[in-house]
């Protein structure tokens, strides 16, 4: 299991790990195939997968902003945070991705970080099944 950590810059937006991952990958698993897992270690940030043409992320911020009403929040810790939360349970903590001679199989795709309340530093723990 290896662990990455990724700064983000902003309260919320879209971070191109793809690299990062694949990097990894190379050092730790290289000429591997089987499925990669990776799960960030936070509850107000997401991992998916995104095709990122220009203004795409922001696209994919502002159609979040919708998904979540305003409402009267109750979380005893900070009821601002709750749509993060609920932002993050939606979107997913996790993703697993499927991998080739220890190269992500990829279309236009990429390997996204979804903060919703930044900036902080993310941990993200990634782990290798390997086919048999």
């Amino acid at each position: 299991m290896q662990r990455m950590k990724v700064k983000t810059r902003k309260k919320r937006e879209i971070v191109d790990i793809t690299d990062d991952v694949e990097e990894v990958l190379t050092q730790s698993h290289s000429g591997k195939s089987g499925v990669c897992h990776l799960s960030v270690l936070h509850t107000t940030a997401a991992l998916t997968t995104a095709d990122l043409d220009p203004g795409t992320d922001l696209d994919m911020l502002e159609a979040f902003e919708h998904m979540v009403p305003k409402l009267h929040y109750r979380h005893p810790h900070n009821p601002a945070h709750v749509p993060d939360h609920i932002l993050s349970a939606l979107i997913g903590t996790s993703i697993a991705l499927p991998i080739e001679s220890g190269k992500i199989l990829l279309a236009w795709q990429r390997v996204v970080l979804v903060e919703l309340d930044g900036p902080r530093e993310r941990e993200i723990v990634l782990s290798l099944t390997r086919e048999n």
